[in-house]
């Protein structure tokens, strides 16, 4: 990277990462901070933090000159360790990384002596930042967040630590970012956050995230499609069920926060849902929206697990009727009392993260095969790639401008993707 050179934010893991990527890029615009590159780190797993370390030193051999800043989860988790990497130059927590005024005051100290880390007490923090953006850059949908942070204590989980409790944006500020988004021409929007379900719960009167799925769908008419990032499903309200089934602008997807199917693991876990619970949920959900795909987290290998434990998560995916599955092989995490639970072998972690995901790779291909000869809306999001509303991805043979909706016939199956030809006129 040389003088002059426009700054660049990396991101790694989450939804929210990205959203607040993007506000980040701009913010550094404005301070003027050009030769700078950002590592928006995740620290949900052991492989994410040595992700992010790899990433590092890669962006340190090909960018000798540039300061580099290391801030997310991982960082504001573990401050110290990439304080100590001879690649870093700062270090910031999540909340500095949302505020224009450090983005500002480092660009005053460049060249001078100023503090590598600046990372806060997290858990001191009682607002959510509500970063106002133009959409992810070059993509077809844009994520708001309305929600950061968790009041839960899940053993296996640090990103508590990394987010702080939870905390919501007040609906007029979502629906006024919604609006904004839709009228730059935006066709998807995602709600996203740490614990999106807990959403409201700290504003007045603590409305629930149904009220505002309802209030955006009411207050913003010309967006042609809202979406929900994951959820957990024991806190789905009576409102948001009454949208999942009555309005055709929410996507019929929903990916579920389920973690396991054994409900002594789930217990182990701090889980406040059993088996039972998800299995009942999904059947309802699935009997007021036909349509529904679901997507779920599951952790495969959780201290104690036996094989008869690991069994009935391998069963959940079919009595629940999963589609698209996001395996997470379990690896401690310092801190968490998960961590002093009697670990297993890793290649029987791995063993069963690899059955997980061979199971769920059947289910998503039996889906796609189910698609074929049928005529889908497609997000169009690059030349020749798209997503349906149950966000199957689709290889598109004719190219279609990012951001435009189209009708597509489904011809076939191409790997992991439809395939499809846009119908005549699109």
């Amino acid at each position: 990277m040389n003088r002059g050179d426009a700054p660049r934010v990396v991101t790694l893991g989450c939804r929210l990462n990205a959203c607040e990527s993007e506000a980040m890029a701009a913010m550094l615009e404005r301070a003027g901070l050009a030769d700078t590159l950002v590592v928006n780190s995740c620290a949900v797993t052991t492989e994410a933090v040595r992700k992010t370390r790899r990433e590092i030193r890669r962006l340190r051999r090909e960018n000798p000159t540039a300061h580099i800043v290391v801030t997310g989860c991982a960082a504001q988790t573990g401050p110290e360790g990439f304080a100590a990497m001879a690649e870093v130059d700062t270090v910031l927590g999540n909340h500095a990384k949302m505020q224009l005024e450090t983005w500002q005051s480092l660009a005053g100290r460049r060249g001078g002596v100023s503090a590598r880390v600046q990372v806060e007490d997290i858990m001191s923090v009682t607002e959510a930042a509500a970063p106002r953006i133009d959409g992810l850059r070059e993509r077809a949908r844009a994520h708001v967040q309305i929600q950061n942070g968790c009041d839960h204590r899940c053993t296996f989980c640090i990103i508590p630590y990394g987010r702080g409790n939870s905390r919501s944006v007040p609906a007029g500020d979502v629906v006024d970012q919604v609006r904004r988004l839709a009228d730059r021409g935006y066709s998807e929007v995602v709600l996203t956050g740490v614990d999106l379900t807990s959403w409201g719960g700290d504003l007045p009167a603590a409305p629930r995230l149904g009220d505002l799925v309802m209030r955006i769908l009411r207050s913003v008419p010309g967006l042609p499609r809202l979406r929900l990032s994951s959820i957990d499903s024991i806190e789905v309200d009576d409102m948001l069920m009454q949208a999942i089934a009555t309005e055709p602008r929410l996507m019929p997807h929903l990916h579920l926060s389920l973690q396991s199917g054994d409900d002594m693991i789930l217990k182990r876990m701090k889980r406040r849902h059993r088996r039972e619970d998800a299995l009942r949920f999904c059947e309802e959900v699935r009997r007021l929206r036909p349509d529904i795909v679901f997507g779920a987290d599951i952790i495969a290998g959780f201290p104690t697990e036996t094989e008869a434990m690991f069994e009935n998560s391998l069963r959940l995916i079919d009595e629940c009727g999963l589609t698209w599955l996001h395996v997470f092989p379990y690896s401690p995490r310092p801190g968490t009392p998960a961590a002093r639970m009697p670990q297993l072998p890793t290649a029987t972690i791995r063993a069963r993260a690899a059955r997980l995901r061979e199971r769920g790779a059947a289910r998503a291909d039996s889906f796609l095969q189910a698609q074929v000869g049928r005529r889908l809306t497609v997000l169009a999001e690059g030349s020749s790639r798209g997503r349906t509303a149950q966000f199957a991805e689709v290889v598109l043979e004719t190219p279609q401008p990012a951001g435009r909706l189209v009708e597509a016939d489904v011809v076939g199956v191409e790997g992991r993707a439809l395939r499809a030809v846009p119908a005549a006129g699109c």
